[in-house]
């Protein structure tokens, strides 16, 4: 019970940093949609509380920051909201699954996750091409599931890790140890 209480005490904190965030870059949208700033708390969320509760926040927090700030916009919140519970899954699905809980299972993790992550969001987009009424090309999934989000992929790959690296040193986390229950798993 208490376990439990604690990944909810925490998922709420990472969905309300992931409210709060976007705050520092939102005077200047191109900065909020090249350091992605609602990621960082979705991934930390699944890889730390399990991806049922990384899946949930990811979901959740695009549309609650529609619904309470009016940003971002409806059809980029629905298409967020997909791609990032597609994040807090994987990342914590894959991390969970890893028969070592390390920085090499940390990075594949992360890395799988971002792939999937923007190929959700591409799909969300082509659907909605319709309810949108504008085209979603290549070339538009190609800037803004990569190019523009390059400094974003960057700050995710060097933040992200070095949360969980300090999280290890509070006892929060463990790296480098094998899971009990996974013999015979590849790490």
């Amino acid at each position: 019970m208490k376990n439990n209480v604690k990944t909810l005490v925490l998922s709420a904190m990472f969905l309300a940093i992931g409210l709060v965030l976007p705050f520092f870059t939102g005077q200047i949208p191109q900065i909020g949609s090249m350091l992605l700033p609602m990621h960082l708390p979705v991934f930390l969320c699944g890889l730390i509380c399990g991806w049922q509760y990384g899946a949930a926040v990811g979901f959740v927090l695009p549309l609650l920051r529609y619904l309470l700030f009016g940003m971002p916009p409806l059809l980029t919140a629905i298409a967020m909201a997909f791609e990032l519970l597609t994040y807090g899954l994987l990342s914590g699905l894959l991390y969970s699954r890893s028969r070592w809980q390390c920085i090499i299972a940390l990075y594949r993790s992360l890395l799988i996750a971002m792939v999937g992550g923007r190929v959700v969001w591409g799909v969300v987009r082509v659907l909605m091409t319709g309810v949108a009424g504008e085209p979603f090309t290549w070339q538009l999934f190609l800037s803004g599931a990569l190019l523009t989000a390059i400094p974003g992929i960057i700050l995710q790959l060097v933040f992200i890790p070095a949360v969980m690296v300090a999280l290890d040193r509070t006892g929060l986390v463990r790296f480098s140890r094998p899971k009990a229950d996974a013999p015979g798993q590849a790490g």
